[in-house]
């Protein structure tokens, strides 16, 4: 078994990535600053796939708008050929703009509704398809799902497909539950990581920390982010998560909450690192940075707090 290295110092690359927009000098080029700028040692390569609504049971991940097989191979490649090692992290989003967290079905079948095991049967479908592609470009770790809080309960679907990627796939597998479910998740022991997403208010760390430590402790598991970050956005520290909030752009506020989160995990030897959200595959032109208030530390001055507490750690962990 692969095992993860003392610390992932990693960020997510490429989410709402749209097919066409992978594989080009500007995708090269957002991939490359992101090393140069962030001092990043891992890439959780993030792209989507859309079901119709929350209650459709088909996944057409075969179909436009989702990158196609030749740009995840692409963004693969880029990787590796900048030092990177690859947390491949396909998705599952609803067209009509629901939350994935709200995909949901009816816990007993009933007659002319739409049914778990179909969706299931789709979504092992898509996950096995890149479970594939992971091991055949050498990815060292699969994410199989993100923040699909319903789901989490269907405990025999989800050892079902672990136990089927792991029929294709040789690297380390994750699953990235959302904020405050760490401790719902029942199947942790069939996975070789724990991870979650840290999008915790900035005066609240301690006591998440807390509870999630308990969680490590009893399922004996390295832990990371999969994801974390907060926008460039004023009142966004309070309220990470909300991508939707009204503010100014705030560089500073931002950066704060990358101190705060940096501090408070870095007293917590069992957090071994981050994928932190997100970083575009079209990159804004720098001198834009004060103006853009997203999640993305280009050109912000979280940029610099991202780069620092990653080159202290891989430093010390080496």
């Amino acid at each position: 078994m692969k095992q993860l290295d003392p610390y992932v110092a990693g960020m997510t690359w490429g989410f709402m990535g749209v097919r066409g927009t992978w594989g080009n000098e500007e995708a090269s080029v957002s991939m490359e600053t992101m090393v140069d700028t962030t001092g990043a040692n891992w890439i959780a390569i993030a792209f989507s796939a859309l079901q119709a609504t929350a209650f459709s049971t088909e996944i057409p991940y075969r179909n436009e708008p989702t990158v196609s097989d030749e740009e995840v191979r692409w963004a693969v490649k880029k990787s590796k050929s900048l030092g990177l090692k690859v947390c491949l992290k396909p998705i599952v989003n609803c067209a009509d703009g629901t939350w994935r967290a709200h995909i949901n079905f009816f816990d007993k079948d009933v007659p002319c509704e739409p049914k778990w095991r179909d969706w299931f049967a789709s979504y092992n479908d898509y996950i096995l398809h890149f479970a594939k592609i992971a091991e055949e470009t050498g990815c060292e770790m699969l994410c199989i799902g993100c923040e699909m809080v319903q789901t989490d309960r269907r405990e025999s679907e989800w050892r079902n497909l672990i136990s089927e990627v792991r029929k294709v796939y040789g690297g380390l597998v994750t699953y990235n539950c959302d904020k405050y479910q760490e401790d719902n998740i029942a199947w942790w022991d069939a996975l070789d990581l724990i991870s979650s997403s840290g999008y915790y208010p900035i005066d609240d760390w301690d006591a998440q920390l807390d509870r999630i430590e308990s969680v490590v402790k009893r399922y004996n598991k390295p832990f990371f982010f999969m994801e974390a970050g907060c926008p460039s956005r004023t009142g966004s520290a309070a309220i990470p998560n909300d991508w939707t909030l009204q503010g100014e752009a705030n560089q500073a506020e931002q950066a704060d909450f990358y101190r705060v989160m940096f501090q408070k995990c870095g007293k917590r030897d069992w957090v071994r690192g981050f994928m932190l959200w997100d970083w575009p595959a079209k990159l804004y032109a720098r001198e834009e940075a004060a103006n853009n208030d997203d999640y993305c530390v280009y050109g912000k001055e979280a940029e610099k707090v991202v780069y620092g507490t990653y080159s202290t750690m891989l430093r010390i962990t080496k």
